[in-house]
């Protein structure tokens, strides 16, 4: 009888049922397995996160090194009178700021900034567009043309200004040479030297400079309108300004807002080419933000209100970079259904 029992007990015991012992060992093996392969997904997400923070560490630290340094830096001095020696120990607080915002020569210098803004896009998106929608069709000489156009924007600025200079030299210059060629007469002061002469001056120069630039993104946008659409609109008779109108400048539209924010930034941040050709003379006709500060800076060596410039025209660039971005490449940014 005690075998008996003894092997009706074993028989009905869990332990020894196939189908019970084999679902224990696979409960067994399951959260096992789910730990490993948790272990394994926690590893690939961290190799991931240092594989991503190895490539970015470096662009990271030099932004840290050459933007936010400079502009930390910029901002702790534009709360001291300080002439660049010694210690930073006379805290002013915001009277550099009340200095630099009362001051008629930098509030001179943002119309000018802001007149070089209207008028670079005014001058150069109409008159890029339309080169290079002439330098587009297929014609004699088209990649010596367009080398032409983009040169002077691949000059250094200082080639460039040094390179003006000598053609606007009163009386002895080319270009008062070509004026007494035709019995013309250039102004007494030059052009650079007259207070009412030297900023519209400047923009010439300004816009030889940089042309090129606005040429060949318009050119590369122009490359990516289909050929199809011309062909269409041929087919339906539309004139070649219809065709201009209708198809080329609304599908060019992102490439001229980004040029258009590319030279506002540039106007705003202007300093090469005034510093070169006038230094912001003369009478301060032609001064900028950049040559405002530069001058106080380097020149009167006050460098509190150079720092308390320096941070206004980062406020300046910052607001109105942000202003066209909301009004203006809002539209390139948001996504296609929320497009009207």
């Amino acid at each position: 009888m005690a075998d008996d029992v003894t092997t009706s007990d074993v028989a009905a015991s869990p332990a020894t049922s196939p189908v019970q012992g084999a679902a224990g060992r696979t409960s067994q093996v399951r959260p096992a397995a789910s730990a490993r392969g948790g272990r394994r997904r926690m590893n690939s997400q961290l190799r991931k996160r240092l594989e991503i923070f190895f490539f970015v560490a470096p662009a990271l630290a030099l932004f840290a090194m050459f933007v936010i340094v400079p502009i930390v830096t910029a901002v702790q001095m534009s709360l001291f009178r300080w002439k660049g020696i010694g210690p930073l120990v006379d805290f002013v607080g915001l009277q550099n700021y009340v200095s630099v915002l009362t001051n008629d020569v930098f509030t001179g210098a943002v119309t000018h900034n802001l007149l070089i803004v209207g008028l670079s896009i005014v001058i150069q998106l109409p008159l890029g567009l339309a080169i290079a929608l002439l330098l587009n069709r297929k014609m004699w000489g088209q990649s010596a043309l367009r080398t032409i156009i983009f040169v002077p924007y691949v000059l250094a600025e200082v080639v460039a200004g040094v390179i003006w200079l000598q053609l606007l030299q009163p009386q002895y210059g080319v270009i008062d040479g070509i004026f007494t060629a035709v019995g013309l007469e250039g102004p007494d002061q030059g052009w650079l030297g007259d207070p009412d002469l030297a900023l519209g001056t400047l923009m010439v120069v300004l816009t030889w400079k940089y042309l090129g630039l606005a040429v060949i993104l318009f050119l590369a946008g122009l490359q990516s309108v289909p050929e199809e659409l011309y062909e269409a609109a041929q087919l339906d008779g539309a004139t070649w300004w219809q065709v201009q109108r209708k198809i080329t400048i609304p599908l060019l539209g992102p490439t001229l807002r980004t040029w258009g924010f590319l030279s506002m930034i540039g106007s705003l941040q202007l300093f090469d080419m005034v510093w070169i050709l006038t230094r912001g003379g003369p009478a301060n006709a032609t001064t900028t933000m950049a040559t405002f500060l530069v001058n106080e800076g380097t020149q009167r060596a006050n460098f509190g209100i150079a720092g308390a410039a320096s941070v206004v025209l980062f406020v300046i660039a910052l607001f109105m970079a942000v202003l066209y971005q909301q009004l203006i490449l809002r539209r390139d940014t948001r996504p296609e259904t929320g497009r009207k």
